[in-house]
């Protein structure tokens, strides 16, 4: 079912990470230098599986990207193959959005001795390094960008970021301190989740079902392609495009997310 060193080899580590916060931050970090995060099967009209034998499947052995309910699904299993206490949490996305939006977004919640972190290996929208679950708590993501975890009244905690927009799907429409998504503790189980995945791989409202969402993160930047418009920032080089051919929609696939398109999964995404 999970096979700790094919995943290894999968995100580039030569070997397990230490369990504690640097052995947690590095783990994060690889999984989401080397595993993109995508929809392409939602918009090919695939149900999207999120029990550990079809996600290791898909991500590891397929070498394919996932949404959240499946990279968080893949990361909780290899916490739990380096003996990491960890277990999901569902968190509300307040991206572009005034209303309250639905519980459509899970992460972890990883226990390192007596203290309790958030770590998020399937969030789309940019880079948010594992957090220790404090009030005013705050943490720079490689590419700059800061973030902060506080209390909420309504909502149990709020993530914040501020940072470059250039580093993130597009949602972000401004720096200073944005709401990225709010969750709390209470424990979440398998039935929460399939609602969460079902709702968000289903639903007419969900941006899931609307575009051809897919990204990476690089080193010192994100890269992204929604639809036919593709975006990518390093340092200060920004690059925004429309791609206008079938063959290099599935070049930049390739070569940028590592999505490997047959033609005819290309023909059906482009011409959407």
């Amino acid at each position: 079912m999970f096979h700790l060193d094919t995943y290894l080899a999968r995100i580039a580590l030569p070997s397990r990470v230490t369990v504690d916060a640097e052995g947690l931050a590095r783990l994060q970090w690889a999984h989401r230098l080397a595993i993109p995060f995508e929809n392409l099967d939602i918009r090919l009209g695939r149900p999207i599986g999120i029990d550990s034998a079809r996600v290791f499947g898909k991500l590891v052995i397929g070498k394919r990207g996932g949404y959240c309910f499946e990279q968080n699904r893949l990361f909780l299993d290899a916490l739990a193959a380096h003996g990491f206490e960890a277990r999901p949490l569902l968190a509300r996305v307040w991206l572009r959005t005034t209303d309250v939006p639905p519980t459509t977004h899970a992460l972890s919640l990883v226990t390192i001795g007596e203290q309790d972190w958030i770590a998020d290996a399937g969030f789309g929208g940019s880079y948010s390094p594992p957090m220790p679950l404090v009030d005013g708590a705050e943490a720079e993501a490689p590419d700059g960008a800061r973030f902060r975890l506080v209390r909420d009244a309504q909502h149990g905690w709020m993530l914040l970021r501020n940072g470059h927009p250039g580093n993130t799907d597009g949602r972000s429409t401004g720096e200073g301190w944005q709401p990225q998504y709010s969750f709390t503790t209470d424990k979440v189980w398998e039935a929460d989740l399939a609602m969460g995945n079902h709702w968000t791989s289903t639903a007419e409202d969900s941006r899931f079902r609307q575009a051809n969402i897919v990204s990476i993160i690089l080193p010192r930047g994100f890269a992204t392609l929604t639809d036919r418009q593709y975006r990518r920032r390093v340092a200060e080089d920004e690059t925004d495009a429309a791609i206008t051919d079938p063959r290099v929609y599935r070049m930049r696939m390739s070569l940028m997310f590592g999505i490997d398109l047959t033609p005819e999964e290309t023909t059906a995404l482009f011409d959407q």
